[in-house]
C-alpha cells in the first residue's frame, strides 16, 4: 500500500459524536450554514437504482441573517487514486457538476435558526449517465446563500463517496479478481468506567454511563443487536466477521449483573444497570457462540505506555494480552488463540513482551509497515510475531480525516448517519471497484472499523448489509481471520514509523503517575505476608491497582483530562492502604513520665499480615526513638507502645502514621493531643549537664574577676 495511506490513519478523529443526527464540525470561520444529514438512500447505486435521496437540517450557525438558501446535488468524477479519495474525505475542491438544480431551502434563517433539507433525484436520462460505469464517485451536498452585508456564496457543504456497482439500468457486471475480505466488530467502552474493584469488596463505578451504553438506545447494545439481525441472514458475511472483544469491558459488565455501586461527590450510591448487564452478556453470549473472536488489549491499553511505566519489566504488557481466559469465562468462546488487536503500531520491545507473553500474531496499521510489505502478513526481523496489516485507508475513511484549511466542504466521516458511507466507498475503492485495468489491488482485505464507533443500531445495520451485499455481488469474497493468519506471510519487514507519535500516545503525566503509583503498589506488596489461616495471596490484594495501571493507559483517555486516567489507580491504592489505619484518639493523652510510652491502637483490615513502622511528624516537644519495622497481623487490631520521650512540659500535639518499609503510606495520620507534667531521663540528665556548665562558666568568671582585682591592687601598691 502507498505511503498516502499511512497519513489518513494518523489523522484518525479518537471519538465521535454521541447523539443521533450528530452535526458535522465547521471546517473553518467562513462555513456559516451546517449540513445535518440524517438520511442517505440508496447507499450503493446498481442496476435497479432509480432514485437517489438525501434528508436533513441545515442550520445557521454564524452571527449574519442568511437569505434565500439553497442546495444541490453535485458528482464528481470516479475516483482512481488514493489521492482522489482522500480529497473527498478531507472536503477538498474537486472538478464536478450539477445533479440537479439548486433548490430552496428556505426563504432566509436566522443565527440559530435551522430549516429541513430534502432533496430526491430521479437517476434517468442524463443524470443515470453520470453514473453509467462501476467505480466511487465523489458526491457533494452543496448550500449557497447571501449573508447579510455580503454576496452570495457556497456556505456550507458535506462531502462523501457513493459506490456504484452498476450504472442505473446498466447490465450487470462481474468483479473478476476480488480480493478476499475479513471483518474485524470492536466493542470496547468509550472509557474505562471502574473507580475501584477492591479485593473482596464490590464493584465502584466512576458513573453510571456504561448502563446507558449497554441499555436498549446504547451504542455498545446496537453494536450486538445490528450484528445478530444480520449475521443470521447473512452467512457469507458471517464467516468474515471476527468479534474483537475487550476483557475490561466484559468483566465490569459481569460483575455489575451481580450488584454494584457507583461513586458520587456525596458517597457510593446504588447503580441501577444489573438487569440491562445481564441481557447484554446473555445477547453477546448468543451472538459469539461458535463465531470468531479475537481479544482486545485488557482496557484496549497502549502496549507502548506501559513499557514506559515500567522501564524493562514486561509485566504489565503480558497483563494486557492474557485478556483470552476473561473471554472465554464470560461468553463461552476461546478466542482465536495468540491473536491480538491492540491499538496503533507496536515498538520493537512491545513485540518482544507480546511474543514472551505467547502471542504470535498482531493485528495492526498498514500504514506503518514497510511499503512492499503492506499487502499480506509480515513477519519482523528480530521477532517471532507475525503482524498482520489492516487496511489503513478505509480505517481512515470510517474515522474521518481534517478538513483541509479554508474550506468549507466538510467531510462526512462525523455524521452518524452517513459516517460509514465513507467506509463503504472506501472498501469499494480497494477492492478495485471502476479501477483501470492491471492497477495493483490488494489480495486481501482486513477491514477495521474505528474502535469506538457511534451509530445506531439502524446504521450500523445498515452498513453491514451493504457489506453484505459487496459480498453477494461478488466485489469481495469472504474469508475468515483464522483462515487468514493460516496463509504464510507475503513478505518480512520493518513495523513502526521510527517514533511515537506525541499525538497519538498517551499524556506523559499520566505515564508518570501511573509509574509512580506502580512502585507504591509494588512496596505495599513487598511488606504484605500471608496468613497461614486465610490464605490469601499478597499478588492478589495488590492485582486491582496492576488491573488500574492497564484502564489508566487505555487508549480512550487520550485527549482527556489526565487526573481522569488515573483515578482508580491512585483510588485502589487508598482503598488497600486505608485499611491498615491508626486508630484517632478520643481524648488528651496524658504523659505519666517523660519516658512514658505513647499508647497507639493500629487496625489491619486486611486478609493479609504487614510489616510497617510508625513515623511521627509535627513532633515538637517529643522525641521519638528511630523507627524500627513493626508486624501487623491479618484482621485484627492491638494497641502498640511507642518509646518517646518528653521534651518539654506542657500541652503539645504530634501526628502519627503507618509506612511499609519502603515508604508507601498506610491509611491517614492520627494526630494526638498529648499533655506531660515531667521530662525525660535524658531531657534532665541534659539539663543537669547544661546546669553544672553553667556554674562551671559562672564559677570561672568569677574566678578571674577577683583575680584581675587583685593584680590591680598591687600594681597600685
Amino acid at each position: 500500500m502507498k505511503r498516502f495511506a499511512a497519513a489518513f490513519l494518523s489523522a484518525l478523529f479518537l471519538a465521535v459524536p454521541a447523539l443521533a443526527g450528530a452535526s458535522v464540525a465547521q471546517a473553518e470561520e467562513g462555513a456559516r450554514l451546517r449540513v445535518d444529514l440524517a438520511e442517505l438512500s440508496p447507499r450503493v447505486i446498481t442496476t435497479s437504482t432509480t432514485t437517489l435521496t438525501i434528508a436533513g437540517t441545515v442550520t445557521n450557525t454564524g452571527d449574519r441573517r442568511i437569505t434565500r438558501p439553497q442546495v444541490r446535488l453535485q458528482v464528481g468524477d470516479r475516483a482512481t487514486t488514493e489521492r482522489g479519495i482522500g480529497d473527498v474525505l478531507s472536503g477538498a475542491v474537486i472538478r464536478d457538476s450539477p445533479l440537479t438544480d439548486f433548490t430552496p431551502v428556505a426563504d432566509a434563517l436566522a443565527p440559530g435558526q435551522s430549516a429541513p433539507l430534502n432533496i430526491t433525484v430521479n437517476l434517468t436520462g442524463p443524470r443515470a449517465d453520470r453514473f453509467s460505469r462501476p467505480g466511487v464517485y465523489p458526491l457533494l451536498v452543496n448550500v449557497n446563500g447571501t449573508p447579510e452585508f455580503g454576496g452570495p456564496a457556497r456556505l456550507g457543504a458535506v462531502s462523501m463517496l457513493m459506490p456504484v456497482l452498476t450504472g442505473p439500468g446498466k447490465q450487470v457486471t462481474s468483479h473478476a479478481g476480488a480480493p478476499s475480505m475479513t471483518l474485524l466488530w470492536p466493542l470496547t467502552s468509550n472509557v474505562p468506567h471502574v473507580y475501584a474493584a477492591p479485593y473482596g469488596s464490590p464493584l465502584v463505578l466512576a458513573d453510571d454511563r456504561v448502563t446507558g451504553e449497554i441499555s436498549a438506545d446504547g451504542r455498545l447494545n446496537a453494536l450486538v443487536t445490528s450484528a445478530a439481525s444480520v449475521v443470521r441472514s447473512n452467512s457469507d458475511l458471517a464467516k468474515s466477521m471476527c468479534f474483537a472483544l475487550d476483557p475490561d469491558l466484559l468483566a465490569t459488565v459481569d460483575a455489575m449483573s451481580r450488584g454494584y455501586l457507583v461513586h458520587t461527590e456525596s458517597g457510593n450510591v446504588d447503580g441501577k444497570g444489573a438487569d440491562a448487564a445481564k441481557t447484554w452478556l446473555a445477547e453477546l453470549r448468543t451472538l459469539v457462540g461458535n463465531r470468531c473472536v479475537v481479544a482486545l488489549p485488557f482496557a484496549d491499553a497502549d502496549l507502548d505506555a506501559l513499557t514506559r511505566i515500567r522501564p524493562g519489566d514486561s509485566t504489565l504488557v503480558t497483563r494486557a494480552a492474557a485478556g483470552a481466559a476473561t473471554i472465554q469465562q464470560l461468553t463461552g468462546v476461546t478466542p482465536q488463540t495468540g491473536v491480538l488487536w491492540p491499538d496503533g503500531t507496536p515498538s520493537t520491545s512491545v513485540l518482544t513482551a507480546l511474543s514472551e507473553a505467547g502471542v504470535h500474531s498482531v493485528l495492526t496499521d498498514a500504514g506503518k509497515l514497510a511499503p512492499a510489505a503492506a499487502g499480506g502478513g509480515v513477519t519482523v526481523p528480530g521477532s517471532t510475531v507475525r503482524v498482520q496489516p489492516t487496511d489503513s485507508l478505509i480505517s481512515a475513511a470510517m474515522a474521518g480525516v481534517p478538513s483541509v484549511p479554508d474550506s468549507v466542504t466538510v467531510a462526512a466521516t462525523t455524521e452518524r448517519a452517513v459516517a460509514s458511507q465513507n467506509g463503504l466507498g472506501a472498501l469499494a475503492f480497494r477492492a478495485g471497484l471502476g479501477q483501470p485495468a492491471g492497477q495493483q489491488r490488494p489480495n486481501h482485505l482486513l477491514v477495521a472499523p474505528p474502535r469506538r464507533w457511534d451509530a445506531s443500531a439502524e446504521e450500523f445495520t445498515a452498513y453491514l448489509r451493504q457489506v453484505g451485499g459487496f459480498l453477494d455481488a461478488g466485489v469481495v469474497n469472504p474469508t475468515g481471520l483464522a483462515t487468514l493468519l493460516a496463509t504464510d506471510p507475503a513478505t518480512s519487514g520493518a513495523v513502526g514509523d521510527g517514533g511515537q507519535d506525541p499525538a497519538a500516545g498517551i499524556d506523559p503525566a499520566v505515564v508518570s503517575t501511573l509509574s509512580t503509583l506502580d512502585v507504591q503498589a509494588t512496596g505495599l506488596a513487598s511488606a504484605m505476608q500471608l496468613d497461614p489461616t486465610k490464605r490469601v495471596k499478597p499478588d492478589d490484594i495488590v492485582e486491582p491497582v496492576r488491573l488500574a495501571e492497564l484502564r489508566g493507559a487505555s487508549t480512550a483517555w487520550r485527549g482527556l483530562p489526565a487526573d481522569a486516567a488515573t483515578t482508580n489507580a491512585q483510588a485502589e491504592l487508598t482503598a488497600i492502604s486505608g485499611r491498615v489505619t491508626v486508630s484517632q484518639p478520643k481524648q488528651t493523652i496524658a504523659l505519666a513520665s517523660g519516658n512514658s510510652p505513647l499508647p497507639v491502637y493500629v487496625s489491619n483490615d486486611l486478609p493479609v499480615g504487614i510489616n510497617a513502622r510508625f513515623a511521627l511528624s509535627n513532633n515538637t516537644g517529643l522525641r521519638p526513638e528511630d523507627a524500627k519495622d513493626g508486624f501487623f497481623p491479618a484482621s485484627g487490631g492491638k494497641n502498640y507502645f511507642l518509646p518517646v520521650e518528653a521534651l518539654r512540659a506542657g500541652r503539645f500535639s504530634v501526628d502519627v502514621s503507618l509506612r511499609t518499609p519502603t515508604g508507601t503510606p498506610l491509611g491517614s495520620s492520627a494526630r494526638f493531643e498529648l499533655t506531660s507534667t515531667d521530662y525525660g531521663a535524658i531531657t534532665i540528665i541534659a539539663t543537669v549537664a547544661a546546669g553544672v556548665a553553667l556554674l562551671l562558666l559562672a564559677s570561672r568568671r568569677i574566678y578571674r574577676r577577683v583575680k584581675d582585682a587583685r593584680a590591680g591592687r598591687d600594681v597600685v601598691d
